[in-house]
């Protein structure tokens, strides 16, 4: 009984201090820890007589409970207490004026995006995505691109070992073979993403966006080529009718391959879209070339498809009348406010995120 009340005494004094949450916690600790004194008690009970344990137990809860008692208040009080101090000394001033609040913009590039991939959406075709760092395989061998070819060449491919297995994708036609290496046809994908080359003036840059479009079936031909990129320009100009036409051209991955152009005129200095007899370059496009379904283990006697491929930022350019590419990655905030889009008022085609 001397034991209970000597701990007793001892502990009601230690929590009656001036106490932090983790002096509680060391005090609790030293009464019901593993080896605490409440603990050790009852470990103690059977080596008492039979006729004084029963006694002594019961105390020994009452003790228990009491001492659980006074921690828990005492964590109750310090925790207030920190509460109150708290709201005394960081308190807001209501009376203060409001701080400025500075609306961020929409990058063109993110925008742009955004319209491209809601434009394909209402066409059935879905938005894949990969890796920025490509292995060579992918890259240009599952393409169709031949060992000798000026796109491997170090002076427009940034590669990141010495073995030249590992670069920075220069498209992103890779995401159509990882695509087409996953699953089976039909496939009717876009690819928007950052790719990158070693090239840099006033309509290029190191860095640049690109989308690619892939539609592999059964009896696709040229004819719906020209159909889904008619559709495209058209909606993503916001024109009724648009002079498109296809010159023919050379790619790796595709046969026939062809480069698209559209009708334009200079008004007042600037590029009219849709209008007038001079003709501009917007993308590449074509066939998808049998070696590259037979790459990704798709037979070209019972499959075809198109593919094609647009710059982005030059599209952004050509829509928004912006005339240096360099400006996009700048992060100059001044550019971007007159350039940039406020997220409540976008353009009047644009349909919204379709991921």
């Amino acid at each position: 009984m001397s034991d209970i009340k000597k701990i007793k005494d001892e502990f009601l004094v230690k929590l009656s201090g001036d106490l932090k949450i983790e002096n509680v916690s060391q005090i609790k600790s030293e009464l019901f820890g593993k080896n605490g004194k409440i603990s050790n008690s009852f470990k103690n009970l059977k080596s008492l007589p039979v006729e004084e344990r029963k006694k002594f137990a019961s105390d020994l809860n009452i003790l228990k409970d009491e001492l659980q008692d006074k921690i828990n208040k005492k964590i109750q009080e310090i925790e207030i207490t920190e509460i109150n101090s708290k709201l005394e000394n960081e308190k807001v001033d209501v009376t203060l004026p409001e701080r400025n609040i500075v609306q961020g913009k929409i990058h063109p590039v993110s925008q742009v995006i955004d319209e491209i991939s809601s434009i394909f959406s209402e066409i059935g075709f879905s938005v894949e995505e990969g890796p920025d760092v490509e292995n060579e395989h992918y890259n240009f061998t599952a393409l169709n691109t031949p060992d000798n070819h000026p796109a491997r060449d170090m002076h427009d491919t940034f590669y990141l070992d010495d073995k030249k297995e590992f670069l920075l994708r220069t498209h992103t036609s890779p995401v159509q073979v990882r695509t087409m290496l996953k699953g089976k046809p039909p496939f009717k994908i876009i690819a928007p993403g950052r790719t990158y080359r070693s090239d840099s003036d006033q309509t290029h840059a190191p860095m640049f966006h690109q989308v690619e479009g892939l539609h592999i079936d059964k009896n696709i031909n040229m004819g719906h080529l020209k159909g889904c990129l008619n559709y495209f320009i058209k909606s993503f100009f916001e024109l009724n009718k648009i002079k498109m036409r296809f010159r023919p051209s050379h790619f790796p991955f595709t046969e026939p391959s062809a480069e698209v152009d559209i009708g334009y005129e200079l008004r007042d200095g600037k590029i009219i879209i849709g209008e007038g007899d001079k003709w501009l370059e917007i993308l590449g496009c074509g066939m998808v070339h049998p070696n590259v379904l037979k790459n990704v283990k798709i037979n070209p006697d019972k499959y075809q498809g198109y593919a094609f491929g647009i710059g982005i930022d030059r599209l952004a350019m050509l829509k928004y009348g912006i005339n240096d590419l360099r400006a996009f990655f700048e992060t100059d905030y001044r550019w971007l406010n007159h350039f940039g889009f406020d997220p409540l008022d976008v353009p009047s085609n644009y349909r919204g995120l379709s991921r």
